[in-house]
């Protein structure tokens, strides 16, 4: 399946953004970046094609180019896809059998992109409460004119890749606005513990007051608890579950997630969206099993009914929603059954992948690839593929079916050890680079410390200056000032090494102990 989607994309589309399968051609959706390519280059190393992987990773150092004239609507949607598909890519090189710099994890040119794409976004954050802006020009930056009003997973889907470019950078730069922006959405809830589903970013006031676990939201929630667990943060998991409360209380209603008010809890939309289907596998994370697993049969009784998940499903009403047919072949519900298998070991989880897998074949396949699903009534196809098919769709269908693959693993804190985490886009993140280079970058700090104190006549006894938060560092051959130099020495640039080994200094030996 993926290779008649990837291959029909490449003889048809590229360097276009998307295939249009009806058609067989492409066209451009997020500002003409090869997004399919992208976001397909990590799910070729899942399925073990290395070569691939290296012709498109270092295809695409070659030919994105980030300084353009385009706007990058719905920001959070437009990271996510190029942030993370290249951060997960320079993460995975090295299993890819890619050549490496000697800095790596903490250094590389597809680092260096990520971090590109995300300097770009930067100035939607720019705002009185730290809450980004929907839209941003990848050249000019917020337009004037442009509405503050964003949705909520919007202002709050960015911890994952933006603390993951921080660690492996070292500029906290991309960290703290996440956090910003994470604790400035955090205050704006409603005093039943809700929050709504647009809110204006500068005045904090909510302009879609629709409290719920779906579009607008769902990611939002998922980074809460992703994040969590990939920093072992304690303050992100607290705001989780304080809201997974009030979701409990609220919309939660036979193991179905209604759409609520955020200030009286009245059910304002008695739906289901086919963007709430990835519920399941979040509560799966945290232990909460026997929820997630109905929950689940609710919403494979629905794709059951369909051959797949309509976008809007009106529960009482047990049919889709009018203008709301349509199945674009999203991975949520699959990728449920693929954290449930791994929790349960229930073959329920195994036939609904055979079910997916039957579905989109006999329904949505072309000569040129799968369309999307315009009407799951009587199956007619809309001319598009989106990215996501190759991204997440098709890798969270083969990583059910393979329990032995490497991104199961579990293991020691140590790089490459599994215990990955996947972003929203499915774009696997390894937590123990992050730990690599922060504990790198920290021992840079205080061998540079040391290189100042004593290379300073007779400031043996004082402190050395501390570099400021968010201040950059330029790369320097030298480590050390010459006597009676005042400036802040650079950032030290080192192959990534524990700082285990003595060193002697000045004539002096220290241990990674002093």
């Amino acid at each position: 399946m993926f290779y008649h989607a990837y291959n029909s994309y490449l003889d048809n589309a590229f360097p276009y953004d998307e295939l249009r399968p009806l058609t067989c051609d492409g066209q451009d959706t997020w500002g003409s970046f090869s997004l399919t390519l992208i976001d397909a280059l990590d799910t070729l190393l899942v399925l073990g094609n290395h070569t691939e992987f290296q012709r498109v990773a270092s295809l695409l150092q070659d030919t994105v180019d980030f300084d353009i004239d385009v706007n990058a609507s719905e920001t959070h949607v437009q990271h996510l896809n190029f942030v993370g598909g290249l951060l997960s890519a320079h993460l995975l090189a090295k299993r890819a059998g890619m050549e490496l710099e000697p800095g790596w994890p903490c250094s590389g040119p597809l680092l260096r992109m990520a971090e590109d794409a995300a300097r770009k976004l930067l100035p939607a954050f720019e705002t009185p409460t730290g809450m980004p802006y929907g839209t941003v020009n990848l050249l000019r930056g917020v337009s004037p004119t442009e509405t503050p009003v964003t949705c909520t997973a919007g202002v709050g889907t960015f911890i994952l890749e933006f603390a993951t470019l921080s660690r492996l950078t070292g500029d906290p730069t991309f960290e703290n606005v996440a956090r910003r922006a994470l604790r400035a959405l955090w205050k704006t809830r409603s005093d039943i513990g809700l929050v709504g589903n647009h809110i204006d970013i500068v005045s904090k006031k909510w302009v879609a007051q629709d409290a719920g676990i779906g579009a607008g939201v769902d990611s939002y929630f998922e980074y809460l608890v992703k994040g969590a667990v990939m920093l072992q943060d304690e303050e992100l998991l607290s705001m989780f579950q304080a809201y997974d409360r009030a979701i409990q209380n609220y919309t939660r209603f036979d193991d179905w997630y209604l759409w609520v008010q955020m200030h009286k809890g009245t059910v304002s939309m008695p739906i289901f969206q086919s963007l709430e289907a990835f519920w399941p596998g979040l509560q799966s994370l945290l232990g909460n099993l026997d929820s997630a697993v109905r929950t689940f049969q609710n919403y494979y009784s629905v794709w059951r009914q369909f051959g797949g998940l309509p976008e809007f499903y009106s529960i009482p009403q047990g049919y889709t929603v009018d203008k709301r047919e349509g199945y674009p072949l999203r991975p949520e519900l699959i990728e449920s059954a693929m954290y449930l298998f791994r929790a349960t070991g229930d073959h329920t989880y195994l036939q609904l992948g055979l079910d997916a897998l039957e579905s989109i074949e006999k329904i949505a396949k072309t000569p040129c690839g799968y369309a999307s699903v315009k009407d799951l009534r009587d199956h007619q196809l809309d001319n598009r593929m989106e990215s996501f098919f190759l991204a997440e769709t098709i890798k969270y269908l083969y990583l059910l079916f393979d329990p032995a693959h490497f991104l199961h693993e579990s293991g020691e804190c140590v790089l490459g050890a599994g215990g990955f985490i996947f972003n929203t886009e499915a774009h696997p993140l390894d937590p123990a680079a992050l730990y690599c280079c922060g504990r790198h970058d920290q021992d840079h700090q205080e061998l540079q410390d040391i290189l100042l104190t004593l290379s300073q006549p007779g400031s043996q006894s004082k402190p050395p200056p501390k570099q400021t938060e968010g201040q950059p560092g330029s790369q320097s051959e030298s480590i050390a000032l010459k006597p009676g130099e005042k400036k802040t020495p650079p950032l030290l640039s080192c192959s990534v090494q524990p700082f285990s080994a003595r060193l002697s200094i000045l004539g002096q030996v220290f241990t990674d102990n002093t």
